[in-house]
């Protein structure tokens, strides 16, 4: 079900199409202004006015009949028909999609069958085949059946990274990933918000579009261009945060900026294996940046590192292989030993569950967490003694070994 498909009836008039808001309010509300009897009668006295006036009068009756009676076909339609049902959309909005295709007869036809139905609000964004001229409650029906969706869909696991969600893409669209690279070079045309890209730990970098390409699976619409392709994953980001209300969230209770806590998600997905784990290493991280907890203000994460190593294309490192002068390489702007506070960008496109973790992390002083099985189970720890103890876990299970286990 998606919630956001708002099925309610606007005040939009549209020609024939958009007459349908007063009649239905007043019903709902017990008056008789647009009753069926009230219409009934109306129809009765035009017919007798028609006659007293004679045979030549039947031209305008018609029209006097499509005043009063919604216009609507008679049959199950024939031929086919795609449409699409967008993010938002309300009933008004499926009827016109669906007139213009010319599908319903109206869109008053198509309101008017979603207000007798309550199960309307189920109907999914997608597109969807359909036949042409048919009654507007068939064409309900045929839109609440999941049969009748054309799945065209992409999943985007958690933790991707950009590059290679241009290359998933590209796979499924056949769309080059030097469009989307292209595409991904200006945020704000993609619709991120200029204010996600303040901070205020004072650090600068690039306008990435890292980060807000959310997790999920999407329906791409035939024939839709890169731009259009990453404009859709950044709106459902917004959604998702919108509705989750991070920015407030961060903000009033973190004390940091939306994009701070963006990276600070990012970061916990790429770090760690399990969901469980995701708000307890965004704690960390916010104690090794903005406490006094750790030996440095610095993350000392390898997954930084190994970020940069992919967008250089190259392939990333495990810890125990990454060299000192690779970790320290004054070179990378994503180094995190030697370096202070948070990297410059994201460094995935964390999910929901990452996202909540950065959002509200639990109450904590560890400034360590190692994966200490081969099961990805995390440890936690606050000071030396921890961290030795996590090693010697990580040694007695197989996961650290050599001189680290001596």
């Amino acid at each position: 079900m998606i919630d956001d498909l708002d099925l309610g009836f606007d005040e939009q008039e549209r020609g024939e199409k958009g007459r349908h808001r007063r009649g239905f309010v007043n019903r709902r509300n017990g008056k008789s202004g647009g009753g069926p009897g009230k219409t009934i009668f109306a129809l009765l006295m035009a017919l007798v006015l028609l006659g007293g006036i004679g045979g030549g009068a039947f031209v305008g009756f018609d029209r006097i009949r499509n005043h009063f009676i919604t216009p609507d076909y008679d049959g199950p339609g024939t031929g086919e028909a795609l449409v699409d049902v967008k993010t938002g959309d309300t009933a008004t909005a499926i009827g016109d999609t669906l007139y213009d295709a010319g599908v319903v007869k109206s869109t008053k036809a198509f309101v008017e069958a979603a207000d007798d139905n309550a199960r309307s609000k189920n109907i999914q964004v997608g597109r969807y085949k359909v036949r042409k001229q048919m009654r507007a409650a068939d064409a309900l029906t045929m839109l609440l059946d999941g049969k009748n969706r054309v799945v065209n869909g992409v999943t985007i696991p958690e933790g991707m990274i950009t590059l290679a969600i241009y290359d998933v893409l590209a796979k499924e669209t056949k769309i080059p990933v030097a469009e989307f690279k292209a595409a991904a070079k200006d945020p704000a045309k993609l619709g991120v918000p200029e204010f996600w890209f303040n901070r205020k730990d004072g650090k600068k970098g690039p306008r990435s579009l890292e980060g807000f390409l959310f997790p999920a699976t999407y329906e791409i619409p035939p024939k839709a261009t890169a731009e259009q392709i990453l404009s859709m994953m950044v709106e459902k980001f917004l959604a998702v945060t919108g509705e989750m209300k991070f920015v407030e969230t961060v903000e009033s209770e973190r004390g940091i900026s939306p994009y701070e806590a963006l990276i600070t998600a990012s970061i916990a997905q790429a770090e760690s294996v399990n969901h469980v784990d995701l708000p307890k290493v965004a704690r960390v991280i916010y104690n090794r940046v903005y406490t006094d907890n750790y030996h440095c203000k610095c993350l000392e994460i390898d997954s930084a590192i190994n970020y940069w190593l992919r967008l250089q294309g190259k392939d990333p490192k495990d810890s125990d292989i990454l060299k000192a002068s690779e970790l320290r390489d004054p070179k990378n702007p994503y180094r995190t030993h030697g370096a202070d506070g948070l990297t410059i960008t994201p460094i995935s496109n964390p999910g929901e569950d990452a996202l909540k973790g950065a959002m509200n992390p639990p109450p904590g002083n560890w400034v360590y967490f190692m994966t200490v099985d081969k099961k990805g189970t995390m440890g936690y720890g606050s000071n030396d003694a921890d961290f030795r103890n996590l090693q010697k876990q990580m040694c007695d299970n197989g996961v650290l070994s050599g001189e680290n286990c001596r």
